[in-house]
């Protein structure tokens, strides 16, 4: 499982375009237990995409740390990742018309529902953990991805109200993108380069940014 999540970071597939344009994947994810409880993210075959995050029923009083509560933006996904998420969703196209939830008695990881629209036609489904080797480890990329959006917000954040706590969140960001829980680095370019280009911020968060852009842009 692991495997597949860490190829579909690295890359290492050598497969043909299959998003069409008009194609398009929305991956809806909940989990009460997490801030924020629940996220969509909505990703197009050209690689556009766009996320949005709900805290849920946790008042931003009750949040100890610097959390983004709620995100609501435009990311863009590299073409490569795009593609190998396309290609695996029309292999497995007709699963999404049935259950893919393995029904295992699993520790709970979060619902994740793929919703999938194209030539193909439509199909959706929903699981915890699923019953195909490929699905759960889109689900995991999936949550990767968006762990990576949050982190650009949170990065974000510390910026404007806690610029000393970057270098904590920066290193932790360095960690995360080696064992892959976080993936696609250029969806938050964005902060990366403006702390890379800070003067005002730490030389060590400054040298983790650009270390973190020069693994993107491989």
């Amino acid at each position: 499982m692991r495997g597949l999540w860490l190829a579909l970071a690295a890359g290492v597939f050598a497969l043909p375009v299959q998003g069409e344009p008009g194609s398009m994947l929305r991956v809806d994810f909940s989990n009460p237990a997490l801030t924020p409880s629940k996220w969509t993210l909505v990703i197009h075959a050209d690689g556009s995409a766009h996320f949005h995050s709900d805290a849920g029923a946790i008042a931003p009083k009750d949040v100890q740390t610097i959390e983004p509560l709620s995100v609501d933006k435009d990311v863009r996904l590299s073409e490569d990742y795009t593609d190998r998420v396309f290609q695996l969703v029309r292999k497995h196209h007709e699963l999404l018309d049935d259950s893919c939830e393995s029904h295992m008695k699993v520790a709970f990881q979060g619902w994740k529902k793929l919703s999938y629209a194209g030539p193909e036609g439509n199909g959706s489904c929903e699981f915890n953990y699923s019953k195909d080797k490929d699905i759960q480890g889109l689900g995991e990329s999936f949550v990767a991805v968006a762990s990576t959006i949050l982190e650009g917000a949170r990065l974000e954040l510390l910026l404007q109200h806690d610029p000393l706590g970057l270098d904590k969140e920066m290193q932790y960001l360095q960690d995360a993108t080696g064992d892959g829980r976080v993936q696609q680095l250029c969806a938050i370019r964005g902060i990366l380069e403006k702390l890379e280009e800070d003067p005002a911020v730490m030389e060590r968060v400054r040298k983790r940014a650009r270390t973190l852009l020069a693994q993107d842009s491989k």
